[in-house]
């Protein structure tokens, strides 16, 4: 079976590096190792959609973003992210998302985008083995007063819960929410802004304070003040290593002593974590305040 994986794994990041380029079913041999056929079937086993499926929905939700941040017409869209037309393209937009991309450029909407996740995440949950200690980087920054739109769950206090009590395309419709932090975040969020029988652990996307876009169904708002946070990131990381990663930054953060540099923790606003990502290290910022 791990070898299997770690073929669907290898076929997943040859999509991400070619999604402009065409990608046939011999490519994605070559990137397994497998038979055209074999591969087929693995990734459709693992994926739960086919090859074809999940670059045609890939492809469209990067166009959404595109759409959604830059000044591009339609068919300049379409050819770059591999669609044959324009009519092509605009039927297959309309279908996965419910809207003609021409009228979404114009006065985009939340979208429930495609977020992907790799295959390795998706089977297990691997056991954490702490080796070595890691360089744990450190950074105050500051932000500013906002509101968050956030979808909560029932009684996650992490993310693996909190997809199964939601589900797991909640990160692909924040995504399609234009951000001041350029991403969505997750939070552990204090009493004062849960509601009863309700999570502390929550996803969203923090937008201005006077936002006045749509709010999905079923998702609420707070409004958080301007505060502080020390900022912890990991090293790097394998991606099949995310949860050890995650780990070794929140034992870092639990031991650290805010006091050293003129501050105290601050419990009154959320702990906000980031999506992790191998390439950064794995980020998450605690509030505080003046001694």
């Amino acid at each position: 079976m791990e070898e299997q994986i770690s073929a669907v794994s290898r076929m997943q990041d040859y999509i991400e590096r070619h999604l402009k380029e065409n990608i046939t079913l011999a490519d994605l041999a070559n990137a397994s190792h497998f038979s055209p056929w074999h591969s087929h079937r693995l990734f459709s086993q693992y994926i739960n959609m086919t090859p074809a499926d999940y670059i045609r929905r890939l492809r469209l939700s990067k166009s959404a973003l595109k759409l959604r941040d830059e000044s591009c017409k339609i068919i300049d869209v379409a050819l770059e992210l591999g669609f044959g037309s324009t009519d092509g393209y605009q039927r297959a937009f309309l279908r996965e998302f419910g809207c003609n991309p021409r009228e979404y450029a114009k006065s985009p909407i939340p979208l429930y985008l495609f977020t992907p996740y790799k295959v390795n995440d998706q089977m297990v949950r691997k056991e954490i083995k702490m080796e070595r200690t890691k360089t744990v980087f450190l950074q105050l920054v500051e932000k500013p007063a906002r509101k968050v739109i956030i979808k909560r769950g029932v009684k996650a206090a992490e993310y693996f819960t909190y997809c199964e009590e939601v589900g797991c395309d909640v990160w692909g419709l924040l995504t399609s929410i234009k951000s001041i932090s350029n991403e969505p975040v997750c939070l552990w969020l204090p009493n004062v802004y849960r509601k009863p029988n309700t999570s502390e652990y929550v996803q969203g996307v923090e937008v201005p304070v006077d936002y006045d876009g749509m709010i999905p169904g079923g998702f609420d708002t707070i409004l958080l003040p301007e505060a502080k946070y020390l900022m912890f990131r990991g090293e790097p990381f394998d991606e099949n290593d995310f949860c050890e990663a995650i780990k070794e930054v929140q034992e870092s953060m639990n031991q650290y002593d805010p006091s050293f540099i003129g501050y105290v923790w601050d419990d009154e606003n959320p702990r906000i974590q980031l999506e992790p990502l191998g390439e950064r290290g794995y980020i998450e910022l605690r509030a505080v305040k003046d001694k």
